[in-house]
């Protein structure tokens, strides 16, 4: 039996080895190559060496796209989790010291509802939602007197508008993830500490979190790619793919626009790689960051 072992592993990671080499590893490396020549997206492919990333550094567009990025890198994160937190605890029955507001079981999966949404959908739905006309929802509660909001048309508003249609789609799975790790919170820990006359609000942050801390880094990790992503949203909903003048754009959007509109793949393809160690500078850092050492 022992023989036979891994012709058997081999055979079942064989394709999906074969499939996240090709359609994965290769096109990173083909990236890292397309990074250094002006080759257009037809045609022959000339490299530059390290114009692209020179282009980079002198660029203004793509320095506020970081500063856009890391804007969302800081603040979907802590709204995201502190909302989830809040709503979890109390969706699971105050961490088991006490009964939960009357059908939590409903509300987690109404809470989870914006994940069954394509991201195309959320952001034509909030498109009309921030609206600058009077059809807007927003704008259409306001009296007749007041002017219309210009929020998505508004530089100073934008890309905060764009952020809270993050959260509003991000925090109902945070809320589901939290309320299971929760759940397999030993509820003896909850009656002792019930027992020592701990607050509701001691437990939450004296126990809860503490035993949740795995997930919570996990989360943190997941919410921060997201935020170096968000080229669905910034691409439905802005002005301008990016506007107004370039204050929502992000890294992902100047990809794209670089790579299909200006027909300099090899520019994005420096942008890509840039983000590509953004990203993976970011997990590293979170992971060693929120790392805790065994006792």
């Amino acid at each position: 039996m022992r023989h036979g072992k891994y012709p058997f592993i081999i055979g079942f990671l064989a394709v999906p080895v074969a499939l996240y080499g090709t359609f994965v590893v290769a096109a990173y490396i083909q990236t890292f190559q397309l990074a250094f020549t002006s080759w257009s997206g037809l045609g022959p492919i000339t490299y530059n060496g390290f114009d692209n990333f020179e282009r980079l550094w002198n660029d203004d567009l793509f320095w506020r796209s970081v500063g856009h990025n890391l804007y969302l890198l800081i603040l979907l994160p802590i709204i995201t989790i502190a909302i989830a937190l809040v709503f979890a605890f109390l969706l699971n029955e105050g961490g088991g010291m006490h009964r939960g507001v009357r059908g939590s079981k409903f509300y987690r999966v109404i809470f989870f509802f914006p994940q069954l949404m394509a991201l195309a959908i959320v952001a034509v739905i909030f498109g009309r939602v921030f609206s600058t006309d009077e059809s807007g929802m927003l704008n259409g509660l306001f009296p007749d007197s007041w002017s219309p909001w210009l929020f998505l048309a508004d530089e100073r508003w934008a890309l905060t508008c764009i952020l809270a249609v993050m959260v509003w789609q991000a925090v109902g799975f945070y809320v589901v993830l939290f309320s299971a790790g929760m759940g397999s919170i030993e509820r003896e820990v909850y009656e002792a500490a019930a027992l020592d006359g701990a607050s509701r609000i001691s437990v939450f942050f004296k126990i809860t979190i503490p035993l949740l801390w795995g997930t919570l880094q996990v989360a943190w990790v997941y919410l921060g790619i997201a935020a170096f992503d968000a080229f669905a949203l910034v691409n439905i909903m802005s002005v301008d793919r990016g506007g107004p003048d370039g204050a929502t754009s992000v890294l992902s959007m100047m990809i794209y626009r670089n790579a299909f509109e200006y027909s300099q793949a090899g520019y994005a393809s420096a942008i890509g790689v840039a983000l590509f160690f953004l990203t993976l500078t970011f997990a590293a850092l979170t992971l060693r960051v929120t790392r805790r050492e065994a006792h």
